[in-house]
């Protein structure tokens, strides 16, 4: 077996070694002091009553950057397994480089996946994050994951963090109904979850067919045997396999930070909504300017909803009949004139205190809810078509709900900080063991430099794609598939103890997260 471990044989000095880890840790230092400091900057306007809210702060954020951390073991750790296997970088500047250019895909993410996941979540709990079911959702969904990637992480298989995520989620979803009974609740969004879960299982077949079609082609287009063999011992490749080998792990580890780091974000903008809303519940950095123009498209799209009231009467309890229609999707007579009111109420809320960083502490929960439910609504009634909107009307609906978009789903920058640097930090301390599982253990061969550049150009497009969607993919599954179809691909057989723990682990990790965010929601609901 390849040395992996290696301090210096792939041709890096130590000085090199060591300057990487000082760079590394220059980036740690200065990027926790930059979220010390902001997020003291965010909380100076707020004025609370006890510290029980901050100390509910500091346990979440800390599971939520947790969650990270271990998410760094599996996701991140496949980013840079096949530099590391091949011995094209050591694992400490692997680690760094894989780390940089993490960090910066989570900085130019959209935010679109994290606001994806959390859609999956029961509206009531959305709406009352701050309330004790909002705590208990927040702690199960965040634990339940840790537990199971920890367990699969020992076990040395590739899990996926997005799915025990998603998992947890809907046994959230499902204990929250079973608790509160037929009185209402939504429940599990199945309509998105079937979106989601579509992704998560066709990402891995793209990535075994496309990763093998992609080594076949490879290897009668370039036909240099060099290519085509497994790593030698404690020695680096060619130079332009290297850099080959080197190009697909950024490219990798700039779509995982700009997807997979998206997940954590969201809960952690759940944690600071429900302890904090004064501070984060809407989006301070839209301006003065930018919030009128919010107030004229709001007025705008009441207009254009009042086209399709069908002579039906103003509802009595806007909001709840808003909130009714997301939670149960049905659309009633009232639906239409009461989010027509409530987006009347929204504009006549923000007008009042002339910028969104302006509305006073004690309504900023009402209005954020408000927009949410407004903005939920609007994407259920285009998504079902229902009423049809003509074409100049839908587009001054998408452009109001882009404008609540933007007030309600924000992520600060110092949060994509932090958990980049979870990401990172994971990665360090949990590589090994999956980058021998990716090395040596799929296939009966070990891999080759054009497997492993195969199936890491094939995960970085793969999961690029889905990030421009929107929709979450796993990179473990879709880089672990691919290094398999390009074992098949070149005949190089497959171990079948370890494809079928793999299998083993996608196959349980539902069901296994599903009942553990159930069971411990119930217990914190309790304990709450």
């Amino acid at each position: 077996m390849p040395d992996i471990a290696f301090p210096q044989q792939s041709g890096v000095s130590e000085r090199t070694r060591r300057t990487s880890l000082l760079v590394f840790a220059l980036i740690l230092i200065g990027g926790i002091g930059y979220v010390g400091l902001h997020l003291a900057t965010d909380l100076e306007s707020v004025r609370l009553s006890s510290a029980l809210p901050y100390f509910l702060l500091g346990v979440a954020l800390l599971i939520a950057l947790g969650f990270e951390f271990v998410n760094g073991f599996h996701d991140t750790a496949n980013a840079v397994a096949t530099v590391i296997y091949t011995h094209s970088l050591t694992p400490n500047l692997a680690v760094v480089w894989s780390g940089t250019w993490n960090f910066i895909g989570v900085l130019v993410s959209s935010g679109a996946v994290a606001f994806g996941i959390l859609q999956l979540l029961p509206v009531e709990l959305i709406l009352q994050v701050g309330s004790s079911a909002g705590f208990a959702m927040v702690f199960a969904l965040l634990i339940a994951a840790i537990i199971w990637n920890l367990a699969t992480w020992y076990f040395g298989l590739p899990s996926s963090s997005s799915h025990t995520l998603i998992g947890s989620i809907i046994g959230v979803g499902l204990m929250n109904q079973l608790l509160r009974g037929p009185n209402g609740t939504s429940g599990v969004d199945w309509s998105q979850a079937a979106g989601v879960g579509k992704s998560l299982l066709f990402s891995p077949i793209v990535g075994f067919i496309c990763a093998g079609l992609l080594l076949l082609l490879l290897k009668a287009l370039v036909r240099v045997p060099a290519l085509y063999k497994e790593p030698k011992k404690n020695h680096p490749p060619p130079f332009w396999i290297r850099a080959l080998l080197i190009l697909t792990c950024t490219g990798v580890s700039f779509a995982h930070g700009s997807n997979d780091g998206q997940k954590g974000m969201g809960l952690i903008m759940l944690i600071l909504i429900g302890t904090v809303p004064t501070a984060y519940a809407l989006n301070k950095a839209v301006s003065p300017a930018e919030t009128q123009s919010f107030i004229a498209i709001a007025h705008e799209a009441s207009a254009t909803f009042a086209k399709y009231l069908n002579g039906a009467p103003p509802s009595t309890d806007a909001r709840e009949d808003v909130q009714s229609y997301v939670r149960t999707r049905q659309l009633s007579p009232a639906t239409v004139p009461a989010l027509k009111q409530l987006t009347d109420l929204i504009a006549q809320q923000v007008g009042a205190s002339g910028s969104l960083a302006a509305v006073p502490q004690d309504l900023v929960d009402n209005v954020r809810n408000n927009m949410y439910l407004a903005s939920e609504a609007i994407r259920l009634i285009e998504k079902a078509n229902t009423p049809a909107f003509a074409p100049a009307d839908r587009g001054v609906i998408d452009a109001y709900k882009k404008q609540l978009d933007h007030a309600t789903k924000f992520i600060p920058t110092w949060v994509k900080v932090a958990v980049a640097i979870a990401l990172g930090l994971g990665t360090m301390v949990g590589w090994k063991r999956i980058v021998v599982t990716v090395g040596e253990k799929i296939g009966k061969q070990h891999l080759t430099y054009g497997q492993g550049a195969s199936a890491e150009l094939v995960a970085m497009l793969t999961i690029g794609a889905a990030d421009a969607y929107g929709l979450p993919v796993s990179t473990t599954h879709v880089l672990s598939s691919g290094v398999a179809g390009t074992m098949a691909a070149n005949g190089s057989g497959l171990q079948w103890n370890t494809v079928r723990s793999l299998v083993l682990a996608w196959v349980l990790t539902l069901p296994a997260s599903i009942a553990l965010a159930a069971g411990l929601y119930w217990v914190f609901r309790n304990l709450f």
